[in-house]
């Protein structure tokens, strides 16, 4: 009974403290909730009991509208690579702003922008820009299809690469462990016809998806995949793993396309570059905006031609308002530039420095917890054991939902702006005394949590 009181207790002054200093946040979430449901307007930023409202950002820091400063490791869910209000690329921007953000005509940024991508993205002889990740996953996978034609998609169970229908399936990695894995629509409006153009194969496995291309090769268009599944827990892929996929794919003749809209970051190349595999197609986003609306896809010159009027009389159409606007690609222009390779150097050894401190902090700890990832992007898995496919991700997280709310609200009642899943990524301002702050809010957070853990989740601690 004594551990119950101690984890209730540890739950209430949490909850008590982080509504103690955000009354503003409160009361603009109770109006927002009159006109959004739940008062917001992206699933990935709502918590309970009420989002934090942010009013500035500069660097690596934000205030909310309660007079709170953060330290910001969520940098917009990674797509921030250089923080807040970067000189130059604000400067940039404001001078674009007076002379229009977006004309209804080819433009000389885009240009710019895409020509550096091609001299950086190993698998890119030329591209096209969306306004969203969504939407670039979903036109490289259309022009698969019609490059192939075929139908068939394989997606990684587990896998996340935006919110159109083709990629609502299995987004959470299955528990089973017995037979071959079936495709699952995960959320409600996704018609059951999506089932017969998806299939899942899981993470890291050559052999499972040897055993499905072997069977169903002549109706696959294509396998997509995030080198390290973002959503899925930044899990790096095992030693061999990319270059086996691009083997199989050449063997079974399929395409392979690459989503790194989130892993581009961690080279100039992206994961492509690190691994030495080139696929076929890659969607890349977020960063490559500047801190604006962005997406893009690319691959072999062989299939971009199918978007050429002038080659294909039976082009494929696509088009959008604001694809390749002026505003976003003059910033996406500068921060690409000011992004080289010795800024993502430096930020992926900020990154394994975060991921070494916080192993240190959980062995300490006596915590079975660890950080997991890859340079700049890095996250909490609660478990000691090893994790090597997203069904191992996901069942270290079975059950700790509550733990990971209460980390995150601690975390923002010590200064530290995350994700709520625990997910921290990297930006340029940062340096080591960022990584110390950090790690000291999160070692502070663990242990104001223990008393919770002992009641909650006993198998986190030792002994």
């Amino acid at each position: 009974m004594v551990m119950i009181r101690d984890a209730a207790r540890v739950e209430d002054e949490i909850l008590s403290r982080y509504r103690a200093r955000t009354g503003v946040s409160r009361a603009r979430h109770e109006e927002a909730r009159t006109f959004m449901p739940a008062g917001d307007t992206r699933a990935a930023t709502y918590f309970a009991p009420y989002p934090t409202y942010m009013a500035a950002g500069e660097g690596a820091w934000l205030n909310d509208c309660d007079g709170n400063r953060y330290l910001d490791f969520l940098n917009n869910f990674t797509s921030l690579a250089h923080g807040h209000a970067q000189p130059g690329i604000v400067e940039l921007a404001a001078d674009q702003l007076t002379r229009g953000t977006v004309f209804g005509t080819a433009a000389e940024p885009q240009v710019a922008l895409a020509k550096l991508l091609v001299e950086r993205v190993p698998s890119f002889d030329m591209l096209r820009f969306t306004n969203s990740g969504t939407e670039a996953t979903m036109m490289m996978m259309r022009a698969a299809r019609a490059f192939s034609g075929r139908d068939i998609i394989v997606k990684m169970d587990g896998g996340y690469h935006g919110s159109h229908d083709f990629v609502e399936v299995s987004v959470s990695a299955g528990m089973g462990t017995d037979g071959p894995l079936m495709p699952r629509l995960e959320g409600r409006g996704v018609p059951q016809a999506v089932l017969n153009a998806v299939m899942v194969a899981p993470f890291n496995d050559l052999a499972a998806m040897e055993a499905l291309l072997r069977q169903h090769h002549e109706r696959i268009a294509g396998i997509i995949i995030e080198p390290m599944p973002n959503s899925g827990g930044m899990v790096p892929p095992a030693s061999g793993y990319l270059r086996g996929l691009r083997q199989l794919a050449d063997e079974f003749d399929v395409l392979l396309l690459f989503d790194e809209i989130v892993t581009l970051r961690l080279s100039s190349g992206g994961y492509q570059q690190i691994e030495d595999v080139r696929p076929d197609m890659t969607a890349v986003g977020k960063i490559i905006g500047g801190g604006f609306p962005v997406g893009a896809f690319g691959g072999r010159a062989a299939i971009m031609q199918l978007f050429d009027p002038d080659a294909d009389a039976d082009s494929l159409f696509h088009s959008g308002t604001f694809n390749g606007n002026n505003m976003t690609m003059t910033a996406g222009l500068e921060a690409m530039r000011r992004l080289d390779e010795a800024a993502i150097a430096r930020i992926n050894r900020l990154g394994e420095r975060l991921q070494d401190g916080m192993n240190a902090i959980f062995k300490s700890q006596g915590i079975r917890a660890q950080c997991l990832g890859y340079g700049s992007l890095q996250q909490i898995q609660w478990t000691d054991e090893p994790v090597v496919t997203l069904t191992d991700a996901r069942r270290a997280g079975e059950d700790m939902s509550r733990l990971r709310e209460l980390l995150h609200l601690e975390l923002l009642n010590r200064g530290l702006y995350t994700s709520n899943r625990g997910m921290f990524s990297i930006s340029t301002p940062m340096s080591d005394g960022e990584i110390e702050l950090a790690l000291a809010a999160v070692e502070g957070a663990l242990g104001c949590l223990k008393p919770y853990m002992r009641e909650a989740a006993p198998r986190l601690l030792r002994g």
